[in-house]
């Protein structure tokens, strides 16, 4: 067998972590000797055992002489958990074939320069970008700060996301309903403006699958959220944080402080507009490495404008409604040469819909 046919097994592995690792990547392991798979692990959750100790532990013999394949770099420092490289230089493997470099600077060639120290062979990049596109959210978060950007929205054939009146329940079929419900638990926080509580009362914790709950995150500029929203319950399982601008006086404040909900203090811009590149760079700061934007419309036409989002998610329902409320809303664009240009990556069915993940051209 291939080097890139175990690659490929421990790819497939180190997907089974998704939505349960973060902030730490997704990473499979699978050890070689004499030509036989002998152990096989993943990263299961944060905190835990990280992907090449558990192909270790899978081990029934000896691992001396064997060959790991490892989607990402083998980590050199202390963490959760102690460095991996220790664990494989004292098994006495041969060799270490490593999908990619990780692009956290407390690893980055670290790892590899301590195994080539050691006699270990090592060869990067077998798949590499297959293994960097799996924590595609990991990788941009070490490289910028900011967390990765989703934006989702369900809309009809013609593009509202609402009727004329703001009734949007349901415009998306009840698989759509459940895919929406995983794309939260594969993200570490849920972002929606205050227009979307007022209007829909949204939970937004992973119900309809089986998921970690993310963070909820309300973008609140004048701190005028309702008592009795929904968002604000169940906190011992589900935190949720409020975006808001300066404070004058103390508003909704002492309600928010009773119920150990946090408020996090963001700039306003010249329009009065909470300042989102700034509350990236503090969520980044929160170790929240990707973050998904359900709405409303304001919320992502902001997002759109200021370039500030990875990925579109588009449900498209076969429903018309004519008039209503757009996904999208103004941004003062004219001409076509200045529109906002994408581009497509896939398209699938969930249910009667269609469902379009479109990229950035930057």
């Amino acid at each position: 067998m291939t080097d890139e046919h175990y690659m490929k097994m421990a790819l497939k592995l180190a997907r089974r972590g998704d939505g349960w690792t973060s902030p730490n990547p997704m990473v499979g392991a699978v050890i070689v000797k004499d030509n036989q798979v002998i152990g096989c692990g993943y990263h299961r959750k944060y905190g835990g055992a990280h992907a090449e100790i558990n192909a270790i532990n899978d081990v029934s013999g000896s691992v001396e002489g064997a060959t790991f394949y490892v989607t990402l770099e083998p980590c050199s420092h202390h963490g959760k958990t102690p460095p991996c490289v220790d664990r494989i230089i004292e098994a006495n493997a041969s060799r270490v074939v490593i999908g990619t470099v990780d692009p956290n600077p407390l690893v980055s060639g670290k790892g590899i320069s301590i195994l080539n120290d050691h006699g270990i062979e090592t060869e990067v990049g077998v798949l590499g970008e297959q293994c960097e596109s799996l924590n595609e959210k990991f990788f941009k978060f070490m490289r910028t700060g900011i967390p990765f950007i989703t934006l989702k929205y369900a809309q009809t054939l013609d593009g509202r996301i609402a009727s004329s009146t703001g009734h949007s329940r349901w415009i998306s079929s009840e698989p759509s309903l459940r895919f929406a419900h995983r794309l939260r638990g594969l993200h570490d926080a849920v972002l929606v403006g205050i227009g979307t509580v007022a209007t829909d009362n949204p939970d937004l914790r992973v119900r309809l699958v089986r998921g970690r709950n993310p963070l909820r995150i309300v973008v609140d500029s004048t701190l005028r959220i309702p008592p009795g929203a929904r968002i604000l319950d169940n906190q011992d399982v589900a935190k949720t944080l409020i975006a808001t601008g300066p404070l004058r006086g103390e508003g909704g404040l002492p309600m928010l402080e009773e119920r150990n909900i946090e408020t996090l203090i963001i700039d306003k811009k010249s329009n009065g507009i909470l300042d989102l590149k700034k509350l990236l760079v503090e969520l980044g700061k929160r170790q929240i490495s990707s973050v998904l934007v359900e709405g409303g419309a304001g919320i992502i036409t902001s997002f759109v404008k200021e370039s500030l989002f990875d990925r579109i998610i588009a449900i498209t329902a076969p429903k018309i409604l004519g008039r209503g409320i757009e996904a999208v809303g103004d941004m003062g664009i004219s001409r076509m040469d200045d529109s906002v240009a994408l581009e497509f990556e896939r398209i699938c069915r969930k249910g009667d819909d269609i469902v379009t993940y479109l990229r950035r051209k930057d």
